[in-house]
């Protein structure tokens, strides 16, 4: 598992799919809002939460249809679904692959980006701790997208389609624990909901992903 996790993250970084499309497209958003909405905190401040949630989800879809197309244009995927390892074990992998050079690059910069978007100092920590628990279920849901479209061609526009709705109940609670951060209310439930989130998708995802890799490899 560790040579399959150190294989994908090396995969990933030469072809360019890694963590600097991810934050690069992170700080596009992040800076095209202020010009659009206008430079006034009282007005960037109320929107910041959503709009960094909603740049950190896009920026994890960038790079999704990659997680298993590589692999499978060069054959490794059928090598895969008959190593030791089960495809479980492997869709797992991949996903914490993704998720180490999209979604942690992100996490880390996510202070930044919220300042560009005057976000109040009181909810950065909730900021990074809501990316911390939420972008894991972003990685593996996106996974399993990856897996029901692998081998289609132009497969990226379906593959946002399906893993966009998936991606909402994500979205909602990890802006809404922003959101209540820099209010200084209360936190707790949507971050109960949100770890939930995060792991019902880490024990439920690996299963159905796999069995789609493997109807797509009969």
């Amino acid at each position: 598992m560790i040579a399959l996790l150190i294989r994908d993250l090396r995969l990933a970084t030469r072809a360019g799919g890694g963590f600097g499309l991810g934050v690069a497209f992170f700080l596009v958003l992040s800076a095209l809002v202020p010009f659009g909405i206008g430079p006034d905190r009282a007005a960037l401040a109320p929107v910041a939460p959503g709009i960094l949630w909603v740049g950190a989800l896009l920026a994890c879809l960038l790079s999704l249809d990659r997680i298993f197309a590589l692999d499978h244009e060069d054959g490794s995927l059928d090598l895969l679904a008959t190593a030791p390892l089960p495809l479980e074990g492997t869709v797992a992998v991949k996903a914490l692959a993704h998720w180490i050079t999209t979604g942690l690059p992100l996490i880390l910069a996510a202070p930044v980006f919220g300042v560009l978007l005057q976000l109040p100092p009181a909810a950065m920590p909730w900021l990074v701790l809501s990316l911390l628990l939420g972008t894991p279920a972003l990685s593996m849901l996106g996974a399993f997208g990856a897996a029901i479209t692998v081998g289609l061609r132009r497969g990226g526009l379906l593959l946002s389609l399906l893993v966009l709705p998936l991606y909402i109940p994500t979205l909602i609670f990890g802006a809404e624990v922003t959101r209540r951060g820099a209010e200084g209310a209360a936190v707790q439930t949507p971050l109960v909901f949100l770890a939930g989130i995060t792991l019902a998708a880490a024990a439920l995802i690996p299963f159905a992903a796999a069995a789609a890799l493997r109807i797509n490899l009969r």
